[in-house]
């Protein structure tokens, strides 16, 4: 038996795990009609069906689902090839991939990555601005800025600082609710919280503020947009004391509050670290958010 193309275990993987064709061709960037001739010629090449065909789509064969776990295992171990391969690059120039948040891709890091500019010209910058997690082990991202400690394997980690978080309305919303005083009054205003992320409710309640989400009069999981529904005077809501200090059209409300700050960590995969680019725009990326963290 012929040994399978890498390329057709590839288009296995991407609809194995995405459940269809077009959510393959989606998540691989192949076109719908090239994943199918790629699964039916990795089915003949195998001599065995790895999908059994529905109305409504593909399921795994019992085949298939015997095979997906190898496969995998293939993938993570051409990934290790890759990053070990790319982490002995000793060229400074060349593209470093970073991703980030999308409030911070926003607010905090197109100075950063100016400065980076000015200082290293040869070097190329992709931003990806999500508030998904990009996976480091399978190059999705070069340098990741997490605020939270990462936990994968393999992944160097740096705690640049923290970013202080504090309390705001828009001053069109202050102008027509009023001012809270104190932090009962608050809660007598509209607030605007997260939908599904329960981050502010925990924050909230471990403050001794006894709220529920229903207690949010506007809710959104998009921190960016969030802070939009706050500047437009949809209620009181929350942000760094950076980004709401720099807004004229705010007011940061005195309330006497303890919030726990954000903390700000860079991370990358331990073989990519070296590569002597990446280990550069670390280190410039580190001294240009310090300088927007509260250390």
């Amino acid at each position: 038996m012929d040994l399978p193309d890498w390329s057709l275990i590839q288009s296995f993987l991407a609809v194995a795990e995405s459940g269809s064709l077009s959510a393959g061709a989606r998540a691989s960037g192949h076109s719908q009609p090239t994943l199918g001739r790629h699964i039916a010629t990795l089915e003949q090449t195998l001599g065995a069906s790895l999908f059994d065909r529905h109305a409504r789509g593909l399921t795994l064969s019992d085949t298939g689902t015997r095979l997906l776990p190898m496969a995998r295992q293939m993938h993570s171990a051409m990934n290790q090839i890759t990053l070990t391969a790319a982490g002995q690059s000793q060229a400074l120039d060349g593209t470093v991939r970073i991703t980030a948040s999308v409030f911070a891709s926003h607010h905090l890091l197109p100075a950063v990555l100016a400065g980076i500019r000015l200082a290293e010209p040869e070097i190329q910058l992709d931003l990806v601005p999500t508030d998904v997690t990009e996976n480091l082990l399978f190059r999705e991202a070069d340098i990741a800025v997490r605020m939270y400690r990462p936990t994968q394997l393999d992944i160097v980690t740096r705690h640049i600082g923290d970013l202080g978080l504090g309390v705001f309305a828009a001053r069109s919303y202050l102008d027509r609710a009023g001012v809270p005083e104190c932090l009962d009054d608050v809660l007598d205003h509209d607030l605007v919280g997260y939908d599904r992320n329960d981050l502010i409710l925990h924050t909230m309640n471990a403050m001794g503020w006894p709220v529920t989400r229903d207690d949010f009069a506007v809710r959104c999981d998009n921190q960016a947009t969030y802070w939009e529904l706050v500047r437009a005077g949809c209620g009181i809501g929350f942000s760094q004391t950076g980004v709401g200090r720099a807004d004229p059209t705010v007011q940061e409300l005195t309330l006497d509050l303890d919030i726990p700050p954000l903390p700000i960590w860079l991370t990358a995969h331990q073989a990519m670290r070296q590569t002597p680019r990446i280990r550069r725009v670390w280190d410039l990326l580190a001294e240009g958010l310090k300088r927007a963290a509260v250390v």
